[in-house]
């Protein structure tokens, strides 16, 4: 049933993807409180995810993890320390280091949004669908896909419990409700009750138990190249052992990292630490020389020149762009990153930003 949460917000909804895996990564948030769940997170995605979380003002209560996963390891460790947020998981899926092990029937509120968890187990014995309040939504993990359905040849798989999990806890739920799996490899991205009860292959329309079973007992599918290093640590709910090592953020100034991939510094920073860095301005020579002055000490390489001419740059010193607006600059540091430079960092607004923020300029307009 939907839940009585009084009046109710809207939902903040993200859908990610982690093109190594091939999993899906999902935000949910209210729009009042700004308290928010993070379903399936991927290790190696986990700075992407804090700078989405951080850029749209939400506050992270929980990652959940719809089953111990085999072919990638579960970024809720590394949230856990980056955000503060707690790690909810099945507590049949015998992993260690939760916050909260998850049982059937339960819910999870974030703000007054909630999800309730469902066992739905067969792929793992601890799979979870997590059913968005009103219905709307549902997660299912590597429980059912889009025309497909999660294999159950390790990790105690049970195709009938598959079967009965996908008939009895997901078709359940009304025809209209959206469907999210953990993974998809040919780029899909939702599916509906309606159309996996008709059109899915192996549970829809008139299959039945024993026709599942012998049809997933006759897969023979290669086993996850990661399964190895993946199910110990996710065991751990992801905190790093052999199997992984967290990646370094970088130390030379205290940088933040956005959804789309840059590395920024403040202005005050750089203006109190211009003799620890290069700043590289790539505007045009007659922007450069133009009414916004520039930054003293800068080196001009305009943008369009820079991929070609990157190896002439110095590289005893961590490297800051800078441009008009911040866009151009943004571009340079993906470009250097190519080109071999690893300490490099944008500044956000650009000179424009510096001006109005009355730092020093070299020529320009008073």
């Amino acid at each position: 049933m939907p839940f009585a949460f009084g009046e109710t917000a809207m939902l903040v909804f993200r859908q990610l993807f982690d093109p190594t895996s091939s999993t899906y990564t999902y935000l949910l948030g209210c729009s009042n409180t700004r308290e928010a769940v993070l379903i399936d997170p991927v290790f190696e995605q986990a700075r992407r995810d804090a700078a989405l979380i951080n850029e749209l003002g939400l506050k992270l209560l929980w990652t959940l993890d719809t089953h111990v996963h085999a072919d990638h390891i579960t970024g809720a460790w590394l949230l856990k320390q980056k955000l503060g947020s707690r790690i909810a998981v099945a507590a049949a899926s015998g992993a260690a280091g939760a916050d909260r092990l998850l049982e059937d029937g339960e819910q999870i509120a974030f703000g007054r949004r909630a999800v309730e968890v469902r066992a739905t187990p067969g792929h793992t014995n601890g799979c979870l669908t997590f059913v968005l309040d009103d219905e709307s939504m549902a997660f299912t993990g590597d429980c059912l896909m889009i025309r497909g359905s999660g294999r159950t040849d390790f990790q105690q798989g049970d195709p009938r419990a598959l079967y009965r999990s996908v008939r009895s806890r997901i078709f359940s739920l009304p025809e209209s409700c959206l469907l999210y799996p953990a993974h998809d490899y040919r780029g899909l991205t939702v599916t509906s009750v309606a159309e996996e009860k008709q059109f899915n292959p192996r549970l829809g329309g008139e299959v039945g138990e024993g026709d599942y079973v012998g049809y997933m007992k006759n897969l023979d599918l290669p086993h996850p190249k990661k399964i190895d290093e993946a199910v110990p640590a996710n065991l751990r709910c992801g905190q790093p052992g052999n199997e992984a090592t967290a990646p370094p953020d970088p130390s030379w100034a205290p940088l933040r990292f956005t959804f789309g991939g840059v590395w920024e510094v403040e202005p005050h920073w750089l203006e109190e630490n211009l003799g620890k860095v290069h700043v590289l301005d790539v505007r045009e020579p007659a922007e450069f020389s133009g009414p916004l002055g520039h930054i003293r000490g800068a080196t001009l390489l305009p943008l369009g020149q820079l991929a070609q001419r990157a190896g002439e740059l110095p590289r005893d010193r961590p490297i800051v762009t800078v441009c008009r607006a911040g866009s151009r600059s943004a571009h340079a540091t993906t470009i250097l990153h190519k080109a071999g430079l690893a300490d490099v960092a944008n500044l956000p607004g650009g000179m424009l930003r510096w001006r109005a923020e009355g730092r020093s300029v070299e020529g320009g307009a008073l």
